[in-house]
C-alpha cells in the first residue's frame, strides 16, 4: 500500500510546529516532511521523531529568505557560496534526522542574468551538491514548480527536470514529482510517473484547483495512488495540501491508506 507522509508545513497548522508531530502520529501517519527544519535544533527535531516513532521523509535545502520572496538560489551566479553553505547545512540536518533525501529549489533567474548563465550555474551547483549528497549516502532531488503559483520559477516541467538531470550526470540528482504542480503544467500524471519511475525519488500530492485535499478537485487520486502501487513505487508520498477547512475535518479521504485507519 502507498506510504503517506504528513507535510507539517501544510497540515496540523492549527497548533505550533513542534506539536504537529504528535498529531500526525495520532492520525495514523508513519512519516512527516517539511521543507525547512533550520529554525529548530537538530536534536529537538530528532527527539520529536523518536518520541512519536516517525520517519523524516524529506527536507529542502535552504532556499534563502522566503519572507522576502526567495524560492531557492541554485540558478543565481551571485549566490554560489551561499548555496554551498546551504548544502552543508542540509546534509547535517538530514543526517541528524535520518532523512535519506533533500529537495533543491532552483529559484528565479536574477534580472540581468541570461538564461544560459542561469542554466549553467544551476547545473554546476547541482553537480556540486549531488556529489556531496552522494558522498554522504543521501539523495538530492529537484522539483519543478508551476508557473501560475510561482511566475518566473526556473524549473517548471518534468521534461525540463529530466533533461537537467542528464546535464548534471552520474545519477547525482533525482526528480521530485509534485502531482499538483505537474497537473497544472502538463497533466498526464500516471504515464509520466510510470515512464520515469527510476528517476523519481519522492512524490507529493494535492488536488487542483485550490491545492486542497485529494477528492476536492479534478485529479482522480484513488486511481493515481493505486497506480503508484501497481507500478511498484515504494517511496513516500507527501501530503502537501492546504486543507479546505481544518486538517482533521479533511482527513476522511486518507484513512484507508493509514495504519489502523487513522484516529477516530
Amino acid at each position: 500500500m502507498v506510504k503517506l507522509a504528513a507535510n507539517l508545513n501544510f497540515l496540523f497548522t492549527e497548533v505550533d510546529f513542534l506539536d504537529r508531530f504528535a498529531l500526525a502520529k495520532r492520525h495514523g501517519f508513519e512519516a512527516v516532511e517539511y521543507p525547512f527544519p533550520y529554525d529548530n535544533p537538530e536534536d529537538e527535531l530528532a527527539s520529536r521523531l523518536h518520541e512519536h516513532g516517525l520517519t523524516q521523509a524529506l527536507i529542502n535545502l535552504p532556499a534563502g529568505d522566503w519572507a522576502a520572496g526567495d524560492r531557492g538560489m541554485a540558478c543565481d551566479p551571485a549566490r554560489v557560496d551561499e548555496f554551498r553553505e546551504g548544502v552543508g547545512a542540509a546534509i547535517r540536518y538530514a543526517r541528524a534526522l535520518d532523512c535519506p533525501r533533500a529537495n533543491c529549489l532552483a529559484g528565479f533567474a536574477p534580472a540581468g542574468v541570461s538564461e544560459a548563465t542561469a542554466q549553467r550555474t544551476l547545473v554546476e551547483n547541482l553537480r556540486y551538491a549531488g556529489r556531496a549528497f552522494q558522498d554522504a549516502g543521501l539523495q538530492l532531488l529537484v522539483e519543478p514548480i508551476n508557473t501560475r503559483d510561482m511566475p518566473g520559477f526556473f524549473v517548471n516541467t518534468s521534461a525540463q527536470t529530466l533533461a537537467l538531470r542528464e546535464d548534471v550526470g552520474d545519477g547525482l540528482v533525482g526528480l521530485q514529482y509534485d502531482a499538483y504542480h505537474m497537473q497544472i503544467m502538463e497533466g498526464d500524471l500516471a504515464r509520466t510517473v510510470q515512464e520515469n519511475l527510476s528517476a523519481i525519488g519522492h512524490i507529493q500530492i494535492a488536488d487542483n484547483p485550490g491545492r486542497h485535499e485529494p477528492g476536492t478537485g479534478e485529479v482522480n487520486y484513488d486511481f493515481f495512488l493505486g497506480h503508484l502501487d501497481t507500478i511498484g513505487y515504494d517511496g513516500w508520498v507527501g501530503c502537501e495540501y492546504a486543507p479546505a477547512t481544518t486538517t482533521e475535518a479533511g482527513l476522511g479521504w486518507i484513512r484507508p491508506y493509514l495504519s489502523g485507519g487513522g484516529a477516530s
